[in-house]
C-alpha cells in the first residue's frame, strides 16, 4: 500500500509539472500575439476644433483607422486658429507617445521647428490641407493656387453674368502666413490681372466669421461689386455681410458647411471652391501608418481635388 502511495503521489507530481510547462508556454504565447497586435499611435492636429472642414478631416482619418484596425487614433486640435496652441498640440503628441502626427500647419514657419523635434523622436510627418517648412512623409492638400485661379475665373464670369464689366473686389483672408491662404489669394489675382477690375488691398479676419463679416461689411460700404473669402469662417462672414446689406454683391469663395450652403441656396453666395477634407484625412491616416511601417509612400504629394459648388449643383 504505501509503495501504491508512493507511485501514486510520484505521478501527480510529474502530472503538476507538466501542467505547469505547459501554463508557462501559453503564457508566452499570449505575451507574443500582444506584440503582434501593437496597435500604432496616429494623433491628427488641426488648425482648430470648430470649422466643419476639420471635422470632416477628423470624420476621414476615423473611417481610415477603422478600416486599417491596428491603429490607435485621437484627434488633437485648438480651439481657435493660433501658432502657440497647435505648438502646444505638437508637444503634446509627443509626450503622448505618438508614432506619426498628420497635421494642417498654421503657421508654417512658426510650428517647424516643433515638427523639427517630434521627427528628431522618431515620429513621422504627414501633412494635411496646409504644410509646414519641414521635410514630411506626404502631404495632401487642395492645389490651392489653381483652386484661387477656379475661384477669380468663376467671380469674373458671375460679374459678367451680372453686366458688370468693372468695380472694386475685396478679400477676406485667414491670415498672411499660412500656404493655402497666400496661395488661395495669388491664384485669385493671377485670375483677375488685365481686367478691368480693381482689387483692395487684402484684409485678414482670423478665419473667425463675426470678424470677417465686419471686414466685409467695410469693403460693401465702400462700394465693392465682389468679396471673395478664402476659408470656412471667412466665406461665412462674406456671406452674412452681402445677405445682410440686402444689395447684389457677388460672393465667392472657400469650403462648404451647413452655414455656407443655406448661403449659396438663399442666393447671399454664388458659389464655393468645395475641398474634399475627408479624402484628406483618410488618405493622410493610412499613408502615416505606412510610414510608421518604413513601407513605401508611392505618391508624396497629392492634389486631393476641387469643384465648384454653386446653385446650380445643389439642385
Amino acid at each position: 500500500m504505501k509503495r501504491k502511495g508512493s507511485m501514486a503521489l510520484s505521478l501527480c507530481l510529474m502530472f503538476s509539472v507538466l501542467l505547469a510547462g505547459c501554463g508557462q508556454g501559453a503564457d508566452n504565447s499570449a505575451s507574443g500575439d500582444d506584440s503582434s497586435s501593437k496597435k500604432q499611435k496616429v494623433i491628427l492636429i488641426t488648425m482648430d476644433s470648430t470649422d466643419q472642414h476639420w471635422v470632416s478631416v477628423n470624420k476621414g482619418a476615423e473611417k481610415a483607422a477603422s478600416e486599417l484596425g491596428n491603429v490607435s487614433y485621437k484627434w488633437m486640435a485648438p480651439d481657435k486658429k493660433d501658432d502657440a496652441q497647435q505648438i502646444e498640440r505638437i508637444n503634446n503628441a509627443i509626450a503622448d507617445g505618438a508614432e506619426a502626427i498628420v497635421i494642417a500647419a498654421n503657421g508654417p514657419d512658426s510650428i517647424t521647428a516643433s515638427l523639427d523635434e517630434a521627427k528628431n523622436e522618431g515620429i513621422q510627418i504627414v501633412y494635411v490641407d496646409s504644410p509646414a517648412n519641414t521635410e514630411a512623409a506626404a502631404t495632401f492638400s487642395t492645389d490651392n493656387l489653381a483652386a484661387g485661379e477656379t475661384a477669380g475665373k468663376k467671380m469674373i464670369e458671375s460679374l459678367e453674368a451680372a453686366g458688370i464689366k468693372e468695380g472694386k473686389i475685396g478679400i477676406v483672408n485667414f491670415n498672411s502666413s499660412t500656404e493655402s491662404a497666400t496661395k488661395r489669394e495669388q491664384g485669385f489675382r493671377k485670375a483677375l490681372e488685365g481686367t478691368k477690375y480693381q482689387i483692395l488691398q487684402t484684409q485678414y479676419g482670423d478665419g473667425d466669421a463675426s470678424k470677417s463679416q465686419d471686414i466685409a461689411d467695410n469693403y460693401i460700404t465702400d462700394g465693392v461689386v465682389g468679396i471673395y473669402g478664402t476659408n470656412e469662417g471667412s466665406t461665412v462672414g462674406v456671406g452674412n455681410a452681402i445677405k445682410g446689406s440686402g444689395k447684389e454683391i457677388i460672393g465667392i469663395g472657400f469650403d462648404k458647411s451647413d452655414a455656407i450652403l443655406s448661403l449659396i441656396k438663399d442666393g447671399s453666395l454664388v458659389a464655393v471652391m468645395g475641398q474634399n477634407p475627408d479624402v484628406m484625412g483618410y488618405e493622410g491616416l493610412k499613408a502615416a501608418v505606412k510610414a510608421i511601417q518604413g513601407e513605401e509612400i508611392a505618391e508624396k504629394t497629392v492634389d486631393t481635388g476641387v469643384s465648384i459648388i454653386d446653385k446650380e449643383s445643389l439642385k
